[in-house]
């Protein structure tokens, strides 16, 4: 008999364009978009996937996550990129280190830039040289 768990198995990507090309359309865009900014905004950190999506390290430690869905794009920040912008993200369906951002509004990037670099200041206080 077979493992009940085996049913709910997620699905597996060997890198971040792997994830992206699963998806389409305007999931698809948003997606490029969130990736392009946080490159952009975070040339030196590490791409990969992480918890079955696109996962960005600087310093070692995690700086963002993103992930694509039928209506938003999940993009977590860890508990302190949430609680630092709470009142930007108050408009926005949250869990604690989530936000969702749907894909029926205008894409959010000067906040997004805002949160990736935040946290690359945190974890450049936190884990840089001359930090802990």
């Amino acid at each position: 008999m077979s493992n009940i768990f085996s049913l709910f198995k997620m699905k597996t990507f060997a890198n971040v364009d792997e994830y992206i090309n699963d998806f389409e359309g305007e999931t698809r865009e948003r997606l490029i978009a969130t990736r392009k900014l946080i490159l952009e905004t975070a040339p030196q950190a590490q791409e990969s996937i992480s918890y079955g999506m696109p996962a960005y390290k600087t310093n070692g430690k995690p700086l963002v996550y993103f992930g694509g869905y039928k209506s938003h794009i999940g993009f977590y920040a860890t508990p302190t990129g949430h609680q630092a912008f709470e009142k930007e993200l108050s408009k926005y369906k949250q869990g604690k280190g989530s936000v969702q951002f749907p894909l029926d509004e205008p894409f959010p990037a000067k906040l997004i830039k805002e949160i990736v670099l935040f946290r690359m200041a945190e974890n450049q206080a936190k884990y840089g040289k001359g930090g802990k």
